[in-house]
């Protein structure tokens, strides 16, 4: 079931698109406005957001902005009720996928929002395993390959792949990892999270000086964008 991330601030539009997105297969969350909507993005994964333009306490434009300076790269689907095209250009120049002008359709909605899931990287099923790229991860056998070839990764590296995975899109301090992947009682040192990382992106990332999946958010930590 894909997740999607709903920001508006209009009730009625709010309790349609939960009734008809739920009746597609979705499962929907909610958020009223900028600041809560900004703040579940980053820390919650999600396959895509829906993001109203005009919204209290933080408009869409300045949400998306700082979604994507915090390295969030979920799909992000604009809704609002300005058609003039500079406000498209805005949104798609901020890193906006696509743009919807209400009213609209919901038919047309839909058929974006599936544009671009199908664009999204491809999850095998979530107890066997992932694939993004030509890495494949295989949950079950705690195996993971590349390009058809096996990668030789240490259970702690395995581990923490596995928790990237399961939080993609998501900002993971060193303290969570430390805790989620580690454990409380191993108390290892941060710099032990920094030096698995690196490991792992040398054997799944295509240029690991330059990462793409397992990136660093400054001053807070990873984020998976597999």
């Amino acid at each position: 079931m894909k997740r999607l991330l709903l920001i508006e601030d209009e009730p009625g539009l709010v309790l349609t698109l939960r009734d008809r997105l739920t009746r597609e297969g979705y499962a929907l969350e909610t958020c009223g406005d900028g600041e809560s909507g900004l703040e579940r993005a980053a820390r919650e994964p999600f396959d895509l957001v829906l993001l109203d333009v005009m919204l209290p306490r933080l408009n869409g434009f300045d949400v998306l902005r700082e979604m994507r300076k915090r390295g969030v790269e979920v799909p992000v689907i604009m809704l609002t009720a300005k058609g003039q095209v500079v406000d498209r250009v805005v949104g798609l120049k901020l890193g906006a996928d696509d743009y919807v002008t209400k009213p609209f359709e919901m038919v047309e909605l839909l058929a974006r929002i599936e544009a671009k899931l199908r664009r999204a990287p491809a999850l095998v099923h979530p107890s066997e395993g992932y694939r993004f790229d030509d890495v494949r991860v295989d949950f079950r056998r705690a195996e993971v390959t590349k390009a058809g070839a096996p990668l030789e990764l240490s259970a702690r590296e395995f581990q923490l792949l596995k928790y990237f995975i399961e939080h993609r899109g998501a900002t993971l301090t060193r303290e969570e990892l430390l805790n989620e992947v580690w454990g409380y009682n191993a108390m290892p040192s941060t710099r032990t999270v920094d030096v698995h990382v690196a490991w792992l992106r040398q054997k799944i990332e295509p240029n690991p000086r330059h990462p793409q999946y397992v990136l660093t958010v400054h001053g807070m930590g990873y984020k998976f964008a597999g």
